[in-house]
């Protein structure tokens, strides 16, 4: 009978360590940002692509998305040891362990289909109906405060499967773990670096919906016309989103060292996640 594997052991770091994590992947883009972007980019355009197929192109594509995680993952090692992030990197997951990332999607699928479920129990189904409608959504409905508290109540149900996904796929490509193990490994971690995680999620909600929701008032108020503010907001939000994604793939990496490599600085060297 085989023993049971030792805890993996990890840092409790202070609120403050939530705008470090932020600030440290903003410099790594900033560094190699059209390296960054067309990663971001070749991965949408797979997105894209799987969306032609039916229901089955994106349900594939959220239960690989642990898969290509690695790739980031890998763009931002190879990074930290000098090198720079390459397209052939998102493809680096499909040469780990598919057997314990699969999984980890699955998961995310599971928990995300329970959230959005769940948010019937509060709005008696209105949100759903919208989701499953397609198209444009009725303002007043999105406005109302009964589908207003269910989005709220769908976040916090799909937030344990959120933190227990996040580190997944780090600790199985580079600490070896399985599917389980590296579910609950994340799991406690990011419970016990609640304060930093609280404070980097409303970073990211404020630079990815409230910044960009002000700009857009502003632009609003200047536009001569409803064309020009698409336009202007088009030329603007897309470069920016797209800086915002990087930051935030990036910033998974930053997290992940500091949790569970605290005070290393680059890693021994090893071949990239995914390399024989």
């Amino acid at each position: 009978m085989t023993s049971p594997l030792p805890p993996i052991a990890f840092e409790r770091h202070p609120a403050r360590r939530g705008i470090a994590w932020l600030r440290e992947a903003a410099v790594m883009l900033a560094a190699a940002r059209l390296r960054w972007l067309l990663l971001l980019l070749a991965y949408y355009a797979i997105q894209w692509v799987a969306a032609f197929v039916p229901a089955v192109g994106p349900l594939v594509m959220m239960i690989g998305r642990p898969v290509f995680t690695v790739g980031f993952l890998a763009a931002a090692w190879t990074q930290q040891r000098g090198g720079v992030p390459q397209i052939r990197h998102l493809f680096r997951g499909f040469r780990t362990d598919l057997r314990a990332l699969l999984p980890i999607g699955v998961v995310l699928v599971a928990g995300t289909i329970f959230a959005v479920l769940a948010t019937a129990l509060v709005d008696g189904g209105a949100l759903l109906d919208l989701i499953s409608a397609g198209g444009r959504p009725d303002e007043a409905i999105v406005a109302s405060p009964r589908v207003e508290a269910a989005m709220l109540f769908g976040i916090v149900c799909a937030l344990p499967t959120l933190l227990a996904v996040w580190f997944a796929p780090a600790l199985v490509v580079f600490q070896d773990c399985g599917a389980r193990r590296a579910l609950a490994t994340s799991f406690r971690a990011a419970m016990a670096n609640w304060r930093p995680l609280a404070v980097y999620g409303l970073l990211l909600f404020f630079y990815g919906a409230v910044l960009p929701g002000m700009a857009i008032a502003v632009i609003a108020v200047v536009a001569p016309s409803e064309a020009a503010l698409y336009v202007i907001a088009l030329f603007i939000g897309i470069p920016y989103y797209l800086m915002f994604s990087a930051v935030q793939a990036i910033s998974d990496y930053v997290a992940y060292r500091d949790i569970f490599h605290p005070g290393e600085g680059a890693p021994p060297q090893r071949p990239e996640p995914g390399t024989p």
